[in-house]
């Protein structure tokens, strides 16, 4: 089977969807099918070209077997409005320029957000009869008012019109949660139209290792109790809440780490060392391959996300790494993220922005190594069975094959 896929987002950067888009790709690859990636040069999120690579209007490259195709776009950081708005824009421009040229596939996928990947697929689908997959891991353009980036009017009108113009395009939509789905139906799609594939973890990858490493050295870690959250620093994440928590906690022995980069970040910082927030450490974007060495290093994972309706459909994929890498997880997403981390028993959910019922569960944690330890078998042996990503790679293969 030949694959087209479009993602805005492939390695060597090193989000959610280019992990995802990668992991799965080079899977199909090993089981003897031909993948076709049309993406960007890579700059995210600072918005600058990674060594190695040129900005150019088309060029090609291997990677694990998978043929990359790269295209130019209109490069901006990960912050800010209408710079990046021509950085989605020039990318759905070129997706659907350079398409209109590739040889056939028998199937496309298009992943969103960001969102205009979707409507490059639409488009593509539309004027070259592809059968089509429309890929939702966020839902757009509602998470955008929720994070308060853009207000209703217009603009937000016109996208919802183009998101359910998307959803009737598609042949076929793949959810990456439950939430998205029910969403997504709600929307008047029909349920024999979608199905959901989790993310989940490469067990091969992410294998437990030594708290005392040379990361944990690096930052002067060694006689410190560690809760970290890794991850991008966005609007919708809500990390204020760790803010507060470090500053209740300046006079115990915890270190609280915020390890990646987004929008929020340059403010965060300044506002921690507002508050003389000497237990609180950003390191700032670290290389994906350095991961599993960072996440060793901590004593509890940390995940959360702004509380609000739309974030109880999410199922952050940190969270797959993290039982992975066998530590205990304190959650502040609700909803199905929340009912998988209970399911799992591999930690406790907590109430979003709430500092002080974080506070608390960190208290237990580190008063109970016995159940720190316990749940970070259980969270391994968790993603083992239920999200594995040879698993969920198949699945989705078998999927394509259906449609």
């Amino acid at each position: 089977m030949n694959i087209l896929f479009l993602t805005h987002y492939f390695p060597p950067e090193g989000n959610a969807p280019a992990s995802r888009t990668y992991e799965n790709a080079k899977r199909w690859v090993k089981a003897g099918h031909e993948v076709r990636i049309l993406t960007c040069v890579p700059n995210c999120p600072d918005g600058i070209i990674y060594p190695g690579y040129q900005n150019r209007f088309f060029q090609r490259e291997r990677m694990d077997g998978i043929e990359v195709l790269r295209v130019w776009t209109w490069l901006a950081p990960n912050k800010g409005h209408a710079r990046r708005i021509l950085n989605y824009l020039s990318y759905m421009v070129m997706a659907m320029m350079v398409g209109l040229f590739l040889r056939k596939p028998d199937i496309m996928i298009a992943t969103s957000p960001q969102f205009f990947c979707g409507i490059a697929g639409m488009v593509l689908k539309k004027i070259r009869r592809f059968r089509f997959i429309l890929e939702i891991r966020d839902i757009w353009p509602e998470s955008i008012t929720t994070v308060g980036a853009m207000k209703k009017g217009w603009i937000i009108s016109f996208l919802e019109w183009l998101e359910k113009a998307m959803y009737r395009s598609a042949d076929h939509i793949v959810a990456v949660g439950e939430g998205y789905r029910q969403n997504i139906l709600s929307k008047g799609v029909t349920e024999k139209k979608t199905s959901v594939i989790y993310n989940g973890a490469d067990l091969e990858k992410y294998i437990p290792g030594d708290r005392d490493n040379a990361f944990s050295k690096r930052y002067g870690l060694d006689a410190r109790k560690r809760i970290g959250y890794i991850g991008t620093v966005g609007m919708a994440h809500g990390l204020e809440v760790m803010l507060r928590a470090a500053q209740k906690t300046l006079s115990t022995n915890w270190t609280w780490m915020i390890v990646g980069d987004g929008a929020r970040q340059e403010a965060l910082e300044k506002e921690a060392n507002r508050m003389g927030l000497t237990n609180l450490v950003f390191t700032g974007r670290l290389p994906k391959e350095e991961m599993p060495l960072v996440w060793s290093s901590l004593d509890i994972c940390f995940i959360h996300l702004k509380k609000s309706d739309l974030f109880s459909t999410v199922i952050p994929s940190k969270m797959f790494e993290a039982m992975a890498m066998e530590k205990p997880i304190l959650m502040g997403v609700l909803g199905e993220a929340g009912d998988i981390l209970e399911r799992s028993g591999a930690g406790f959910v907590v109430e979003p922005e709430n500092e002080d019922a974080l506070i608390d569960k960190v208290n237990f944690l580190f008063s109970s190594p016995e159940s720190m330890l316990e749940m970070g078998k259980k969270g391994r042996s968790f993603v083992r069975q239920e999200f594995n990503r040879d698993n969920l790679a198949e699945e989705y293969l078998k999927r394509i094959q259906e449609i």
